[in-house]
């Protein structure tokens, strides 16, 4: 189980309050009310979109019901949601100790999180009782955690060095993503970016003894930070000696390794179809030119898009003018049905910058007859 959209619970959570809750939701899913249908489908690990209101409002018990509230709130099953109520309600437990330094990382209290450590010395290693069962550690890294408590205060690399300092395990593995250390949910993170910190909080975690490549059957921080549009911090762990595969080096530009890996064979056609997307996005036009040599199609969907759309969604117009001059497609439509144009457009309207979009729409707007999206 994997889910960060969680709602939250208050700092002395009531069980009766979400046994009622569950009674609520179980009588609004009988009479077929679309939201209940839609929270049950969202949370329930056994019913999705096929199956009928009918058959939902029939076959959903007490149970059920129960178990959509506890995954609601970011736990694997009911019992569990319970046993954390319970613990949270005592003052002197390591839950309620967790649970309100968790929130002191995310506000950037501090003091606060001095006073719970050296009150509870064993809370650095004490992991979250909710589905993730990540570390204080982890959320420093702003991701994969219960969302509302995905974010980045100015003071989070002084906050991770505490971390350090009082004893946490540096790459502790959390159940996030399949499984990941601080590191990669840092490289791959939007709030550490957008608050300026994302390079030295790396930093601070690298010079913490952190592998830069992340420990045995995690995720890869460089894969992490490029499957997430986090160019500069791909980069920089490549600048740092992170070891690259043919993907990693075509998303971070490093053509002479992909070169090589070409000459001799060691690259799996997914590698070179998901490095051709991250060349394109993030602007390698030496990198694109020798993957198309090599073969890879100047129209296929990678990751459900073109290279053309991969180029406009990195607001990359150099790679854009030079796939248009070898043909590429300005017809190809994406997973979601949208041409390079209409690709474009969606990204400058959901951008903190849509100004930014403006050359690489005003190229692909000279093909208007063919670019509806």
């Amino acid at each position: 189980m994997h889910v960060t959209n969680v709602r939250p619970l208050p700092p002395r959570p009531h069980a009766e309050y979400y046994k009622k809750q569950a009674k609520a939701l179980l009588k609004s899913v009988r009479a077929s009310e679309p939201s209940a249908l839609a929270r049950v489908r969202a949370f329930h690990p056994r019913i999705s979109a096929p199956h009928s209101p009918e058959t939902i409002a029939v076959d959903l018990t007490l149970s059920d019901a129960q178990l959509v509230i506890a995954r609601e709130h970011g736990f694997e099953s009911w019992p569990k949601l319970a046993a954390h109520i319970e613990a949270a309600r005592r003052l002197d437990s390591s839950v309620a100790a967790f649970e309100s330094a968790a929130d002191a990382i995310a506000q950037g209290d501090i003091k606060t999180l001095t006073e719970l450590l050296r009150a509870n010395p064993h809370l650095v290693r004490e992991r979250s009782s909710r589905a993730h069962h990540a570390t204080l550690l982890h959320y420093t890294g702003a991701n994969g955690v219960e969302d509302y408590r995905q974010k980045t205060p100015a003071n989070i690399v002084e906050i991770a060095t505490l971390l350090l300092d009082a004893g946490a395990e540096i790459d502790a593995a959390a159940d996030i993503y399949g499984q990941c250390a601080t590191l990669s949910l840092a490289a791959s993170s939007v709030h550490p970016q957008r608050a300026g910190v994302q390079i030295a909080l790396m930093t601070a975690l690298l010079e913490g003894g952190a592998a830069i490549d992340g420990p045995p059957g995690c995720a890869n921080p460089v894969l992490s930070a490029l499957r997430n549009g986090r160019r500069a911090a791909a980069l920089f762990l490549a600048d740092r000696g992170a070891k690259l595969d043919v993907e990693s080096a075509a998303g971070t530009g490093r053509a002479g390794l992909v070169q090589t890996y070409l000459a001799e064979g060691r690259a799996h056609p997914k590698q070179l179809e998901y490095g051709f997307a991250w060349a394109c996005e993030y602007g390698h036009v030496d990198v694109v030119e020798l993957l198309l040599a090599h073969g890879v199609d100047i129209n296929g969907l990678f990751l459900g898009q073109s290279g053309l759309h991969w180029a406009a969604i990195g607001v990359q117009v150099d790679v854009l003018q030079f796939l248009l001059d070898r043909g590429a497609s300005t017809e190809t439509r994406n997973v979601y049905g949208a041409t390079p144009l209409g690709q474009a457009e969606w990204s400058a309207a959901h951008s903190d910058d849509p100004a930014a979009y403006d050359a690489v729409i005003a190229l692909l707007s000279q093909f208007p007859s063919r670019n509806a999206s």
